[in-house]
């Protein structure tokens, strides 16, 4: 009997126990270290979640590469795997589906923007939304009060880009771990104070690398870089917070101005948003375009890289933009 034949009759009860070890086996692969699982809703928190947990959890990242975070919405494995999951780390009023979802489960979750000093929304936020004031006629005076409470206590939720700020989550990140699984305290909160020093020699590269540039004004595809305005830099946006606000033709018209009196050289991109807008504007000045990432999640192009590395390009992007020395 050929060796083929032989390995055609393995008795059906043999295959039987082998699937059933293997499966044994790959359910303690699964279980390795604690075993613990958490949940986060996009790239920045699962990453942070990620390298102060360790080995010892497994962190399932809702958005996937090449998806708008903004645009999630949640299919039933996901929502399962909120419901089982021993932590859910979010940012409420980023991904309200995320929001609904995870307060009907019974997980703690730990909410970013509660834990993180967020800053408020850039003032001309409040001010687009009084440009046209015939656009209120016919509104209730009770209606115009709430419009005008939500356009001026917006805060700005991409504390991501300050990696300070980043370091301060990681620090509630470890603390939120350590209730969960005590035993393993002191470990999360090394692994905070790791990330913590990556993230300040990070944060000196900027102070450093944006110290002495020739122009402050960059001009980007949406208000999400507030949090850089530490180093030095103005950023003015074309849309608003959410990536698909779209700028006016006043809006439009004060940017052109602005790109020529101050000699700005650049219109940034991004990588998840449309370039259009951004596009055509640069085009009409004869300047060029380039990406800067708010990193709300990781590309196509991206998945291999992580916060760091795209923190890294940022600075470059900016540096060669603002003709940095």
């Amino acid at each position: 009997m050929s060796l083929a034949t032989r390995s055609l009759s393995v008795p059906t009860s043999l295959l039987i126990a082998t699937v059933l070890l293997a499966g044994c086996g790959q359910s303690g692969a699964a279980d390795a270290g604690n075993g613990r699982q958490a949940v986060a809703s996009f790239y920045p928190l699962a990453w942070v979640t990620e390298r102060v947990a360790g080995d010892g959890w497994t962190v399932e990242n809702l958005t996937q590469p090449g998806q708008e975070p903004h645009d999630l919405t949640l299919d039933v494995a996901q929502t399962a795997a909120l419901e089982e999951a021993d932590l859910v780390v979010l940012e409420e009023g980023f991904q309200p589906a995320v929001d609904e979802t995870a307060a009907g489960t019974d997980a703690p979750v730990l909410d970013a923007a509660a834990v993180v000093d967020l800053r408020p929304a850039d003032e001309h936020e409040g001010e687009e939304a009084h440009a046209d004031e015939e656009g209120h006629e016919g509104e209730t005076e009770e209606e115009h009060a709430e419009e005008d409470e939500h356009a001026h206590g917006d805060l700005d939720p991409h504390f991501w880009l300050d990696p300070l700020l980043v370091a301060d989550f990681a620090d509630a990140v470890a603390d939120e771990l350590a209730e969960v699984d005590p035993d393993e305290a002191q470990t999360y909160a090394d692994n905070a104070a790791a990330l913590r020093t990556e993230l300040e020699a990070l944060d000196q590269d900027y102070t450093d690398g944006l110290a002495s540039c020739e122009r402050s004004t960059t001009v980007v595809s949406h208000e999400a870089f507030g949090y850089l305005t530490r180093y030095g830099l103005d950023f003015e946006p074309i849309a608003g917070l959410s990536p698909e606000a779209e700028a006016t033709a006043a809006d439009l018209a004060h940017l052109q101005e602005l790109i020529v009196e101050d000699g700005v050289t650049t219109v940034f991109t991004e990588r998840l948003a449309s370039p259009k807008m951004a596009e055509t504007l640069a085009d009409d000045l004869g300047v060029s375009t380039a990406v800067l990432d708010p990193i709300e999640g990781l590309s196509d192009d991206t998945a291999d890289e992580d916060y760091l590395s795209l923190m890294s390009e940022n600075l470059t992007a900016l540096q060669q933009a603002n003709g940095c020395s």
